[in-house]
């Protein structure tokens, strides 16, 4: 897994998530994560779908937190926090063929999530940031430095990631980073996309 890390944000973009989605594969996206906590599961699964067959062929399609959508739309996998489910119960329900990531705020969970089995590890917050009012503090460059010395995983990086720092996040060993508010909240998702796509194409 390396490259850019898209994350859907419905109330960024204004616009539907198929369209975002579309734009974000256009620009070169290699991850696709669907992120809706709002909307009832009964209209997240049929989006979820048509995001699937989108990605198919083109990008890696992960679902946030929600194994059960994750495991009716056939995703390539699943992405969870720390007070989501646990990674031994998402990993008995989703099998040995699907992607699990964990979000990590230290050092200390992200060997646990490497010894327990998971594909991947995302450091967040990196910097500030409004997108997610749970995030909390910012855990710095030095934390995902020690963090990517730690596991043997593929790491990304969210929080506060945009153009003015993303080259940073990649020199302190990021083989993945979002930028949620710089891509799905950018007026054009594409043009965006594309420019934080160029940093892992060099």
């Amino acid at each position: 897994m390396r490259g850019f890390y898209f994350v859907t944000d419905r109330r960024l973009s204004k616009k539907p998530d198929q369209d975002a989605v579309r734009d974000a594969l256009d620009g070169g996206a290699a991850i696709i994560q669907y992120r809706e906590k709002e909307l009832p599961i009964e209209d997240r699964i049929p989006i979820a779908r048509k995001l699937r067959l989108m990605c198919s062929g083109r990008a890696i399609f992960i679902v946030n937190d929600e194994v059960e959508v994750a495991q009716a739309c056939d995703a390539d996998g699943v992405h969870i926090g720390q007070d989501d489910m646990s990674l031994k119960t998402a990993r008995y329900l989703l099998g040995r063929d699907k992607l699990i990531g964990v979000t990590v705020h230290d050092v200390a969970q992200a060997v646990a999530a490497d010894e327990g089995g998971a594909d991947y590890v995302a450091v967040s917050p990196v910097f500030a940031t409004s997108t997610k009012g749970d995030a909390g503090a910012p855990v710095g460059l030095e934390t995902l430095r020690k963090v990517k010395a730690a596991v043997k995983m593929p790491v990304a990086a969210i929080g506060g990631i945009g153009e003015g720092n993303v080259d940073s996040v990649i020199a302190a060993g990021a083989d993945m980073a979002c930028a949620v508010s710089g891509t799905a909240g950018a007026p054009d998702i594409k043009a965006a996309v594309k420019y934080f796509s160029s940093k892992w194409k060099r």
